[in-house]
């Protein structure tokens, strides 16, 4: 699908510049979601066709970040609950290395396991590939920078990690959906799924590699994580999925199924078209700023009251600080752009 034609299926009002913070649903989605109300206002079907939704959404995820075995992906909540049970795992004193100014779902994780003698170096981002040194255990960070859009340099910090034997746990909240990765560089990939993917929030998946997962306990095991769910209600013995889904935990039903027709908008489009768009939205903001141009989706500007400055155009981005951080999707215009240049420079 072109992305003109994609852009039909939004229709957010003018402005919106803030996907950073959470995604819009296309058409398709919202009418899934809708429908799916409808009928458990009235009790008008069982809840198994709502579950098929999640292995839509899995297969489809597998595809987006790099086209990893759809086995090898696992469903969760959030970024910081599937990355649980890999800090859990870390043998005592083991060494983190993590940018100082990473989102805390990929830094507390590791720092409540301080108790075992886990220690975490946090520095700079630019730096972080020459802290990786023999003593390093595992290397956290995310693609993209939620405070300002910085793309981490993705090979080179996965090659300094594999030099060295240490693993890799990435957060690709704010780069799956826009930026193509291969997500099976890594040890382990969670993303948020309420961003870039434009689902709803409560939905989060994760890439596991096969030879982590064998170093992982299930200690959220239910009867979602079987082998097969349906013969999984009742009673012992354990027996748990032998892929990636012996990790999921219990679907809440409607955000996977408004989250599967927009993975699959996205596949559609494909991902390098989505890359060109926002990037190219990005840059006109910072050129029209008087800034260098970037490569990322996000960007982050100190302008002088920028936060009345937008509030009074009708432009809902992040302000923190009076950095303004605006960030673009698919249904993202030039018109947004320049309404937030025109507020931002007038």
């Amino acid at each position: 699908m072109e992305l003109d034609d994609a852009q039909k299926l939004w229709q957010p009002q003018p402005g919106w510049l803030n996907t950073a913070s959470y995604g819009l649903p296309p058409e398709p989605a919202w009418t899934a979601v809708q429908e799916a109300l409808a009928d458990w206002r009235v009790g008008a079907t069982s809840w198994e066709a709502w579950g098929e939704s999640v292995g839509r959404c899995r297969a489809t995820f597998a595809r987006l970040v790099g086209g990893v075995p759809a086995e090898d992906v696992t469903v969760g909540a959030t970024a910081s609950q599937l990355l649980a049970p890999v800090a859990a795992a870390l043998p005592p004193g083991a060494t983190i290395v993590v940018p100082e100014v990473e989102f805390t779902s990929n830094l507390f994780p590791w720092l409540v396991q301080a108790e075992r003698g886990v220690d975490v170096r946090t520095v700079p981002l630019a730096g972080l590939v020459d802290a990786i040194d023999a003593d390093t255990d595992l290397v956290a960070f995310s693609l993209v920078q939620s405070s300002d859009g910085t793309v981490a340099a993705y090979d080179e910090i996965v090659a300094a990690a594999r030099a060295h034997g240490a693993l890799v746990a990435v957060d690709a909240t704010q780069a799956a959906g826009w930026l193509p990765f291969d997500a099976a560089r890594a040890d382990v990939v969670v993303v948020s799924a309420y961003k870039w993917l434009m689902g709803m929030r409560g939905v989060a998946l994760a890439y596991l590699a096969p030879a982590l997962r064998e170093r992982l306990r299930p200690d959220a095991a239910n009867w979602y994580a079987g082998g097969d769910p349906h013969t999984s209600y009742y009673g012992p013995p354990l027996r748990l999925a032998e892929d990636a889904r012996r990790f999921d935990i219990s679907p809440a039903w409607f955000n996977w199924v408004g989250l599967a027709p927009a993975l699959d908008l996205l596949l559609e489009i494909g991902l390098p078209a989505i890359h060109r768009h926002d990037v190219a939205l990005a840059n006109r903001l910072l050129t029209g700023l008087g800034r260098p141009p970037g490569d990322s989706a996000i960007v982050a500007v100190e302008v002088p009251g920028a936060q009345e400055r937008l509030e009074r155009a009708g432009v809902r981005a992040a302000v923190r600080a009076g950095r303004v951080r605006a960030s673009f999707h698919v249904y993202s215009t030039e018109d947004d752009v320049d309404l937030a240049l025109e507020a931002l420079t007038s």
